[in-house]
């Protein structure tokens, strides 16, 4: 039985947190969303836009407006490697140090339960056959990098009264109303339906743990409910064992929705060759009536139905609205954002 909370979602108007924040809701809970605004316009689908939300930049908090709140689930953040490879700094600056203060703050304020929004990428070119919360973390990009030096500081902050939790999510795919055509399975099926062709430009071997973005939301209220002991000040891969797939197989599963598409392997030196299978027995074990819902050919499925149903073309596929980067990078040539990633008086 959910027990009634409130709670602070960060990034709630993001990919994750649109589709986070009102799961909390109908799960009961009081939310109240926390979001500066940079992907507003990179509606695919339509959300619910009723959260009572803060509209402040992750970086500008004080300890007031973490006053009252139970919990925080924190999702804001700059989300993939070609963001970082842009401008480091604001990577560091949002992704570690803006994780780190918000965490400092909660402390502050009295909030018990912190979630943290991590990332298996932080695994990076994994060595071993499977990955595990003791495997050793070899983080590649200044984004995965974030990640870790953020779980090891907020970690540090644990005690009696402030329990952080660690979600290690797969890499994540689905529709949201914030929608991204940046992760592998939502790339890869939009290419199918667009132009009835999908391109690896790896050799396909590389695994990639795949994780629905609505399962993630259910995982995530699953952490909120636990019972302290079996969460606290502990780092979970978030997904399940049958979900990992070669990047290969993710690609003919996309093609498979979508009659007479092709698939072609490129192989392509210097293409994108990270690769961790990951080891969800943790998660299996901790909540073991936990059921997920969602797997790659559904979940592939629904993606292609959605994708027609909207009219997804050459000109989204291709454009700035569902790629982060070029988002930002077209924020910033038209002077909305400055070069700290902050909205611009005239914007403003």
């Amino acid at each position: 039985m959910t027990t009634p909370r409130r709670i602070l979602v960060t990034g709630h108007r993001g990919y994750l947190g649109s589709v986070m924040a009102p799961h909390l809701v109908a799960e009961g809970h009081e939310v109240v969303g926390l979001d500066t605004g940079y992907f507003d316009d990179c509606t695919l689908v339509p959300g619910v836009d009723d959260i009572v939300t803060v509209e402040k930049d992750l970086r500008d908090l004080d300890v007031q407006d973490l006053s009252g709140f139970d919990a925080v689930v924190h999702l804001a953040a700059l989300s993939n490697d070609p963001i970082g490879n842009l401008d480091q700094g604001w990577t560091t600056d949002i992704n570690h140090t803006g994780s780190v203060r918000l965490a400092e703050l909660a402390k502050k304020a009295g909030v018990e339960r912190f979630l943290f929004s991590s990332s298996c990428i932080m695994y990076g070119a994994s060595t071993t056959d499977v990955v595990d919360e003791t495997s050793p973390l070899d983080p590649k990009t200044v984004y995965a990098r974030s990640k870790v030096t953020a779980e090891q500081e907020i970690s540090a902050m644990a005690d009696d009264a402030f329990s952080p939790v660690f979600l290690r999510n797969g890499t994540v795919y689905g529709i949201s109303p914030r929608m991204r055509l940046d992760t592998v399975l939502n790339d890869l099926v939009a290419n199918a339906v667009v132009r009835g062709s999908v391109q690896v430009f790896s050799d396909g071997s590389p695994w990639r743990p795949v994780v629905h973005v609505e399962d993630v939301a259910r995982s995530f209220a699953l952490v909120l409910d636990a019972r302290r002991e079996d969460v606290h000040d502990q780092a979970f891969n978030n997904g399940a064992d049958h979900l990992n797939h070669q990047v290969r197989e993710l690609a003919d599963i996309a093609a498979s929705t979508v009659e007479g598409a092709t698939v072609e392997v490129l192989g392509q030196p210097g293409a994108d060759q990270r690769t961790y299978k990951a080891d969800f027995a943790k998660f299996a074990r901790t909540f073991p009536d936990f059921a997920w819902k969602w797997d790659a050919r559904s979940g592939a499925q629904e993606l292609a139905d959605t994708y027609r149903e909207a009219g997804l073309g050459v000109a989204e596929l291709d454009g700035d609205r569902f790629v982060r980067l070029r988002w930002l990078n077209r924020l910033l040539s038209e002077g909305r954002l400055d070069g700290a990633l902050r909205w611009t008086e005239a914007t403003a």
